[in-house]
Protein backbone atom coordinates (compact mmCIF):
# COMPACT_ATOMS: atom_id res chain seq x y z
CA UNK A 1 0.00 0.00 0.00
CA UNK A 2 1.31 3.17 -0.35
CA UNK A 3 -0.18 6.23 2.21
CA UNK A 4 0.82 9.85 1.01
CA UNK A 5 0.70 12.96 3.32
CA UNK A 6 -0.21 9.99 6.38
CA UNK A 7 -2.14 11.11 9.52
CA UNK A 8 -0.02 10.50 12.67
CA UNK A 9 -0.29 6.88 13.37
CA UNK A 10 -1.27 5.47 10.45
CA UNK A 11 0.31 1.73 9.52
CA UNK A 12 2.56 2.03 6.18
CA UNK A 13 4.87 -0.46 4.32
CA UNK A 14 8.39 1.80 3.85
CA UNK A 15 9.07 -0.28 0.74
CA UNK A 16 6.22 1.59 -0.83
CA UNK A 17 6.28 4.49 -2.99
CA UNK A 18 4.15 7.05 -4.68
CA UNK A 19 5.00 5.47 -7.97
CA UNK A 20 1.47 3.51 -7.99
CA UNK A 21 0.05 6.86 -8.58
CA UNK A 22 -0.41 8.62 -12.05
CA UNK A 23 2.41 11.63 -12.69
CA UNK A 24 -1.15 13.72 -13.00
CA UNK A 25 -1.92 12.50 -9.27
CA UNK A 26 1.24 12.80 -8.13
CA UNK A 27 1.32 17.18 -9.37
CA UNK A 28 -1.92 17.57 -8.28
CA UNK A 29 -1.19 15.87 -4.35
CA UNK A 30 1.71 18.14 -4.69
CA UNK A 31 -0.34 21.06 -5.33
CA UNK A 32 -2.47 20.84 -2.73
CA UNK A 33 0.57 20.28 -0.20
CA UNK A 34 2.01 23.58 -1.66
CA UNK A 35 -1.13 25.85 -1.66
CA UNK A 36 -0.97 24.84 2.03
CA UNK A 37 2.81 25.22 2.96
CA UNK A 38 1.81 28.59 1.68
CA UNK A 39 -1.20 29.53 3.53
CA UNK A 40 0.17 28.08 6.73
CA UNK A 41 3.70 30.22 6.10
CA UNK A 42 1.23 33.83 5.36
CA UNK A 43 -1.54 33.19 7.78
CA UNK A 44 -0.52 31.09 10.75
CA UNK A 45 -0.27 32.55 14.20
CA UNK A 46 2.42 31.74 16.78
CA UNK A 47 0.39 30.27 19.69
CA UNK A 48 -2.56 29.96 18.27
CA UNK A 49 -2.69 28.38 15.25
CA UNK A 50 -2.75 24.59 15.64
CA UNK A 51 0.91 21.70 14.57
CA UNK A 52 0.85 21.62 10.70
CA UNK A 53 0.41 18.48 10.40
CA UNK A 54 -3.69 19.00 11.87
CA UNK A 55 -3.87 21.30 8.54
CA UNK A 56 -2.35 18.75 6.02
CA UNK A 57 -4.24 16.96 3.41
CA UNK A 58 -3.39 13.10 2.78
CA UNK A 59 -4.38 10.57 0.92
CA UNK A 60 -4.50 6.89 1.93
CA UNK A 61 -3.82 4.46 -0.90
CA UNK A 62 -3.87 1.11 -1.71
CA UNK A 63 -2.56 0.38 -5.59
CA UNK A 64 -4.42 -2.90 -5.82
CA UNK A 65 -7.53 -1.04 -5.01
CA UNK A 66 -9.40 1.23 -7.33
CA UNK A 67 -12.29 2.69 -5.00
CA UNK A 68 -12.08 6.01 -3.65
CA UNK A 69 -13.93 7.86 -0.43
CA UNK A 70 -13.66 11.91 -1.10
CA UNK A 71 -13.90 12.60 2.96
CA UNK A 72 -14.50 16.10 4.29
CA UNK A 73 -13.85 17.89 7.21
CA UNK A 74 -16.34 20.55 8.80
CA UNK A 75 -16.09 24.18 9.61
CA UNK A 76 -12.74 25.55 11.80
CA UNK A 77 -11.75 22.29 11.87
CA UNK A 78 -9.19 20.71 9.28
CA UNK A 79 -8.12 17.17 8.13
CA UNK A 80 -7.09 15.90 10.96
CA UNK A 81 -10.83 15.79 12.06
CA UNK A 82 -11.36 12.64 9.41
CA UNK A 83 -8.10 10.77 10.59
CA UNK A 84 -10.08 8.04 12.08
CA UNK A 85 -12.63 7.84 9.97
CA UNK A 86 -9.84 7.89 6.84
CA UNK A 87 -8.27 4.51 8.72
CA UNK A 88 -11.25 3.24 9.49
CA UNK A 89 -12.14 3.17 5.49
CA UNK A 90 -8.77 2.21 3.99
CA UNK A 91 -8.61 -0.75 6.61
CA UNK A 92 -11.86 -2.01 4.33
CA UNK A 93 -9.65 -1.53 1.56
CA UNK A 94 -10.98 2.08 0.45
CA UNK A 95 -8.59 4.51 -0.73
CA UNK A 96 -9.18 7.99 0.73
CA UNK A 97 -8.40 11.68 0.21
CA UNK A 98 -8.90 14.07 2.79
CA UNK A 99 -8.77 17.57 1.33
CA UNK A 100 -8.00 20.72 3.07
CA UNK A 101 -10.89 23.10 2.71
CA UNK A 102 -9.82 26.91 2.09
CA UNK A 103 -8.87 28.93 5.61
CA UNK A 104 -8.61 25.81 7.80
CA UNK A 105 -6.06 24.42 8.94
CA UNK A 106 -3.96 27.91 9.35
CA UNK A 107 -5.64 30.65 11.30
CA UNK A 108 -8.97 32.18 12.14
CA UNK A 109 -8.10 35.22 10.31
CA UNK A 110 -7.90 33.11 7.11
CA UNK A 111 -10.87 31.53 7.37
CA UNK A 112 -12.62 35.03 7.58
CA UNK A 113 -11.47 35.85 4.56
CA UNK A 114 -13.00 32.78 2.82
CA UNK A 115 -16.29 32.14 1.50
CA UNK A 116 -18.53 29.25 0.51
CA UNK A 117 -17.68 29.19 -3.42
CA UNK A 118 -14.01 28.47 -2.40
CA UNK A 119 -14.80 25.77 0.30
CA UNK A 120 -16.57 24.35 -2.78
CA UNK A 121 -13.55 24.70 -5.03
CA UNK A 122 -11.33 22.53 -2.27
CA UNK A 123 -13.64 19.72 -2.52
CA UNK A 124 -13.77 19.55 -6.24
CA UNK A 125 -9.91 19.65 -6.45
CA UNK A 126 -10.25 16.85 -3.46
CA UNK A 127 -12.28 14.64 -6.47
CA UNK A 128 -10.19 15.64 -9.05
CA UNK A 129 -7.34 13.76 -7.13
CA UNK A 130 -9.23 10.55 -6.31
CA UNK A 131 -10.72 10.39 -10.08
CA UNK A 132 -7.17 10.34 -10.99
CA UNK A 133 -6.97 6.89 -9.04
CA UNK A 134 -9.96 5.47 -8.85
CA UNK A 135 -12.50 3.95 -10.83
CA UNK A 136 -15.20 5.00 -8.28
CA UNK A 137 -15.24 7.94 -6.09
CA UNK A 138 -17.50 7.79 -2.89
CA UNK A 139 -18.15 11.43 -1.09
CA UNK A 140 -18.74 11.53 2.32
CA UNK A 141 -18.03 14.53 5.09
CA UNK A 142 -19.00 16.03 8.52
CA UNK A 143 -20.90 18.60 9.78
CA UNK A 144 -19.91 21.77 7.07
CA UNK A 145 -18.71 18.53 5.26
CA UNK A 146 -21.86 16.91 4.83
CA UNK A 147 -23.12 20.20 3.04
CA UNK A 148 -20.54 20.21 0.68
CA UNK A 149 -21.08 16.27 -0.04
CA UNK A 150 -25.07 17.33 -0.21
CA UNK A 151 -23.66 20.48 -2.87
CA UNK A 152 -21.39 18.35 -4.60
CA UNK A 153 -23.97 14.75 -5.40
CA UNK A 154 -26.74 17.89 -6.35
CA UNK A 155 -24.27 19.36 -9.02
CA UNK A 156 -22.63 16.54 -10.30
CA UNK A 157 -24.41 13.34 -9.58
CA UNK A 158 -22.72 11.15 -12.17
CA UNK A 159 -19.56 11.82 -10.56
CA UNK A 160 -20.33 9.73 -7.38
CA UNK A 161 -21.52 5.94 -7.04
CA UNK A 162 -22.98 6.87 -2.59
CA UNK A 163 -22.83 9.52 -0.12
CA UNK A 164 -22.29 9.68 3.44
CA UNK A 165 -23.69 13.13 5.53
CA UNK A 166 -22.82 13.31 8.91
CA UNK A 167 -24.30 16.34 10.86
CA UNK A 168 -25.07 18.15 7.77
CA UNK A 169 -26.05 21.85 9.42
CA UNK A 170 -29.51 22.52 8.13
CA UNK A 171 -30.81 23.73 11.18
CA UNK A 172 -28.25 26.01 13.91
CA UNK A 173 -28.72 25.19 17.46
CA UNK A 174 -26.73 27.99 18.69
CA UNK A 175 -28.15 31.55 19.08
CA UNK A 176 -25.58 33.59 17.66
CA UNK A 177 -26.56 31.96 14.44
CA UNK A 178 -29.86 33.10 14.28
CA UNK A 179 -28.44 36.66 14.23
CA UNK A 180 -25.42 36.67 12.31
CA UNK A 181 -26.58 37.83 9.22
CA UNK A 182 -27.37 40.95 10.70
CA UNK A 183 -24.22 41.11 12.74
CA UNK A 184 -22.23 40.25 9.70
CA UNK A 185 -24.17 43.19 7.82
CA UNK A 186 -23.23 45.86 10.59
CA UNK A 187 -19.71 44.55 10.50
CA UNK A 188 -19.77 45.82 6.86
CA UNK A 189 -20.98 49.09 7.67
CA UNK A 190 -18.89 50.10 10.13
CA UNK A 191 -15.82 48.34 8.46
CA UNK A 192 -16.54 51.34 5.21
CA UNK A 193 -17.06 53.89 7.91
CA UNK A 194 -13.63 52.80 9.17
CA UNK A 195 -15.05 51.69 12.86
CA UNK A 196 -13.39 49.12 14.56
CA UNK A 197 -14.59 49.39 18.51
CA UNK A 198 -18.20 47.66 17.97
CA UNK A 199 -17.28 45.18 15.42
CA UNK A 200 -18.03 41.60 16.33
CA UNK A 201 -16.39 39.61 13.60
CA UNK A 202 -15.78 36.34 16.08
CA UNK A 203 -17.77 34.36 18.40
CA UNK A 204 -16.47 31.84 21.02
CA UNK A 205 -16.02 27.95 19.72
CA UNK A 206 -16.99 25.36 22.46
CA UNK A 207 -14.99 22.62 20.54
CA UNK A 208 -15.33 19.12 20.30
CA UNK A 209 -11.48 18.83 19.73
CA UNK A 210 -10.25 21.88 20.44
CA UNK A 211 -6.66 19.94 19.56
CA UNK A 212 -8.14 20.34 16.07
CA UNK A 213 -10.61 23.08 16.31
CA UNK A 214 -9.95 26.86 15.84
CA UNK A 215 -11.10 28.07 19.03
CA UNK A 216 -13.05 31.25 17.23
CA UNK A 217 -15.94 31.51 14.59
CA UNK A 218 -16.25 34.19 12.08
CA UNK A 219 -19.40 35.51 12.11
CA UNK A 220 -18.77 35.47 8.05
CA UNK A 221 -18.41 31.66 8.66
CA UNK A 222 -21.68 31.11 10.21
CA UNK A 223 -23.20 33.29 7.25
CA UNK A 224 -21.61 31.50 4.39
CA UNK A 225 -22.77 28.19 5.67
CA UNK A 226 -26.34 29.47 5.89
CA UNK A 227 -25.71 30.48 2.38
CA UNK A 228 -24.91 26.84 1.19
CA UNK A 229 -27.54 24.99 3.27
CA UNK A 230 -30.26 27.46 2.18
CA UNK A 231 -28.88 26.57 -1.82
CA UNK A 232 -28.74 22.54 -0.59
CA UNK A 233 -31.69 22.46 0.68
CA UNK A 234 -33.74 23.64 -2.48
CA UNK A 235 -32.41 20.61 -4.58
CA UNK A 236 -32.52 17.96 -2.18
CA UNK A 237 -35.27 16.02 -3.96
CA UNK A 238 -32.72 15.80 -7.11
CA UNK A 239 -30.65 13.60 -5.13
CA UNK A 240 -30.93 9.80 -6.21
CA UNK A 241 -27.53 7.90 -5.53
CA UNK A 242 -27.26 5.49 -2.61
CA UNK A 243 -26.98 7.84 0.71
CA UNK A 244 -26.41 7.23 4.58
CA UNK A 245 -27.67 10.44 6.53
CA UNK A 246 -26.75 10.19 10.28
CA UNK A 247 -26.54 12.48 12.96
CA UNK A 248 -26.30 12.63 17.07
CA UNK A 249 -29.56 12.64 18.96
CA UNK A 250 -28.78 15.30 21.27
CA UNK A 251 -26.40 17.63 19.43
CA UNK A 252 -26.12 20.61 20.75
CA UNK A 253 -24.63 22.73 17.91
CA UNK A 254 -26.84 21.50 14.75
CA UNK A 255 -30.48 19.88 15.67
CA UNK A 256 -30.88 16.57 14.47
CA UNK A 257 -34.00 17.58 13.22
CA UNK A 258 -31.42 19.01 10.09
CA UNK A 259 -30.73 15.19 8.90
CA UNK A 260 -34.19 13.87 9.17
CA UNK A 261 -34.95 16.55 6.95
CA UNK A 262 -32.63 15.54 4.48
CA UNK A 263 -33.04 12.13 4.78
CA UNK A 264 -36.56 12.73 4.51
CA UNK A 265 -36.44 15.01 1.46
CA UNK A 266 -33.76 13.57 -0.87
CA UNK A 267 -35.27 11.65 -3.92
CA UNK A 268 -33.08 8.42 -3.64
CA UNK A 269 -34.81 4.83 -3.13
CA UNK A 270 -31.35 3.39 -1.29
CA UNK A 271 -31.42 5.79 1.51
CA UNK A 272 -30.59 4.54 4.98
CA UNK A 273 -31.00 7.08 8.29
CA UNK A 274 -29.55 6.28 11.52
CA UNK A 275 -29.09 8.02 14.82
CA UNK A 276 -26.26 8.14 16.76
CA UNK A 277 -27.23 8.18 21.12
CA UNK A 278 -24.73 11.30 21.98
CA UNK A 279 -24.62 14.52 23.48
CA UNK A 280 -21.84 16.14 21.71
CA UNK A 281 -21.98 17.38 17.47
CA UNK A 282 -18.81 15.49 16.84
CA UNK A 283 -19.40 11.37 16.17
CA UNK A 284 -16.41 10.49 14.08
CA UNK A 285 -13.62 10.96 17.25
CA UNK A 286 -13.43 9.74 20.18
CA UNK A 287 -15.40 5.79 21.34
CA UNK A 288 -18.32 7.06 20.00
CA UNK A 289 -16.63 7.20 16.41
CA UNK A 290 -16.73 3.36 16.81
CA UNK A 291 -20.48 3.25 16.09
CA UNK A 292 -20.66 5.65 13.25
CA UNK A 293 -17.80 4.39 11.45
CA UNK A 294 -19.81 0.67 11.98
CA UNK A 295 -22.70 2.21 10.68
CA UNK A 296 -20.59 3.62 7.62
CA UNK A 297 -19.21 0.23 7.00
CA UNK A 298 -22.56 -1.56 7.07
CA UNK A 299 -23.69 0.70 4.38
CA UNK A 300 -20.63 0.81 2.10
CA UNK A 301 -20.41 -2.91 1.78
CA UNK A 302 -24.56 -3.01 1.08
CA UNK A 303 -23.66 -0.49 -1.50
CA UNK A 304 -20.79 -0.48 -2.91
CA UNK A 305 -18.23 -3.35 -1.43
CA UNK A 306 -14.65 -3.70 -2.11
CA UNK A 307 -13.79 -7.14 -3.83
CA UNK A 308 -11.41 -9.32 -2.19
CA UNK A 309 -7.97 -9.07 -4.02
Amino acid sequence: MVILNKPNNAVTDELASDKALSKQCQQLLAQEESLFDQDYECHAIVGESKDKSIGKPFLLHHPEHTKGVLLIHGLMAAPFEVKLWAESLFAQGYNVYAPRLSGHGTSVFDLAARNKLEWIQSAERGYNILAECNDEVIVAGFSTGAALVLDMVNKNPNKFSAAICISAPLKLKKFTAHFASPVHYWNKILAMLKINIVRKEFVTNHADNPHINYLRCPVVSIVQIKRLMKGVRQDLTKIKLPMLVMHATHDPKVDVQSSKEVYKSIGSSSKTYYEVDFDQHGIINGDIAQITFRQVDEFLQAVTPVKAI
